[in-house]
């Protein structure tokens, strides 16, 4: 099967490519110019649609972002080298409120956001979506790397063929109606050979690099961009041992994750084992403004209540054996799901606990006897771990 006939499979729409519109959602990277022109080759009719989401407020990581004005330019310039119009959409105000407003107070609660799947689940699968129906598409192609299958005539999500950029994790939150629209035309590939394409198309953006960590945070840290948008928000308070003694004061929780090792600023403690002279920390009581630390045996965690599941496809059990992802990069480990669909949330047991799982992450569900296959997932609300049993 040659490339063209490769994409066009993939998007799945009959007759020739050239009565059909499709739009692609370009970040300015190599991924998304790489979709367009891939798309445009295969003869569809195409058109680019980016965001610009960053407004004054926000010192953004300028050499890893995704939708800012020099990826703007990046993407338009590949539209003007394919021939294709480019639509810049500005959704500033909207991404500070629905993305960075809800990771500055996410973290005041001391919990981990993830805020690349709020920014999947409304700006760029409900807004960008929604503009590119109105524009006379017939889909959104992106560059994310997952596959989308047909199986009995509905679309199911799956891993990508190249595990080490599966993105999966990040787009649990689509819904059904979403993926009916949705096309992933990079989930076969490898991102060499993306890089390889993008290389045979002329495209300047070949030897970009690839976006970073989140991409409104500068060099990473998190803290400070909390410190600058909710100022007032911050107070010093204090550190515990789990066995209840007093260690020392913390200049605020943003500075703190569940599971962090480093930067606790308190010494270690004398006369007692190795394993307990290592200090994590275990829990963040945001009511209270207290941190409490320990051995990393307290990180451990076997049973967890997630809130506003998402099951892509249709779910009538309301218990499920399937794997489960707690972080990106993690591998899927069996759990059992008991679900309560009059409120929208599942309590998971793990086969084999985990640690450092923390209220605010994803928790991603994949089928039982198919770890590709994406269910759905839902965020973290609590834990129940050593300390709590």
């Amino acid at each position: 099967m040659n490339l063209n006939s490769k994409i066009i499979k993939n998007v799945g729409f009959e007759g020739n490519p050239s009565d059909h519109k499709i739009a692609v959602a370009m970040s300015g990277g190599v991924d998304s110019s790489v979709t367009a022109a891939l798309l445009h080759e295969a003869g569809f009719q195409v058109f680019g649609v980016s965001m610009h989401l960053y407004n004054e407020k926000v010192t953004i990581n300028k050499s890893k972002t995704c939708c800012a004005g020099i990826d703007i330019n990046d993407a338009k310039k590949v539209c003007d080298k394919l021939g294709i119009n480019h639509y810049v959409l500005n959704y500033g105000s909207r991404f500070n409120d629905q993305v960075i407003s809800d990771f500055a107070e996410s973290y005041l609660k001391g919990e981990t956001p993830i805020p690349c799947v709020k920014c999947n689940q409304t700006v760029k699968f409900i807004d960008m979506l929604n503009f590119s129906k109105k524009q006379g598409a017939e889909a959104l192609a992106t560059g994310h790397y997952i596959r989308r299958e047909i199986i009995n005539g509905k679309p199911h999500l799956y891993r990508a063929n190249d595990l080490s950029k599966d993105q999966s994790y990040f787009l649990f939150a689509t819904t059904f109606e979403q993926l009916t629209f949705l096309r992933f035309p990079l989930g076969d590939f490898k991102k060499s050979v993306i890089r390889d394409l993008a290389r045979h198309f002329n495209l300047k953006v070949a030897e970009k690099p690839d976006s970073q960590d989140i991409c409104f945070v500068p060099e990473g840290k998190y803290s400070n961009l909390v410190r600058k948008l909710r100022p007032e928000s911050i107070e010093k308070g204090d550190i515990f041992h789990v066995d209840g003694t007093y260690l020392g004061e913390h200049n605020g929780i943003i500075d703190y994750t569940i599971g962090q090792r480093k930067g606790i600023r308190i010494g270690g403690r004398k006369n007692v084992s190795e394993e307990d002279s290592k200090l994590y920390v275990i829990s963040i009581d945001e009511k209270k403004n207290k941190i409490y630390v320990g051995p990393k045996k307290y990180l451990s965690c076997d049973e967890f209540l997630i809130n506003d599941c998402n099951w892509i496809n249709k779910n009538n059990k309301n218990h499920l054996d399937a794997f489960v992802k707690l972080r990106n990069t993690s591998k899927p480990v069996k759990v059992n799901i008991e679900i309560n669909k009059e409120n929208n949330t599942a309590n998971v047991k793990l086969q084999i606990p985990e640690y450092g799982i923390s209220p605010g992450q994803a928790a991603v569900f994949y089928n039982v006897s198919d770890d590709n296959h994406v269910l759905g997932g839902g965020w973290i609300k609590s834990t129940k771990n050593y300390l709590s049993a």
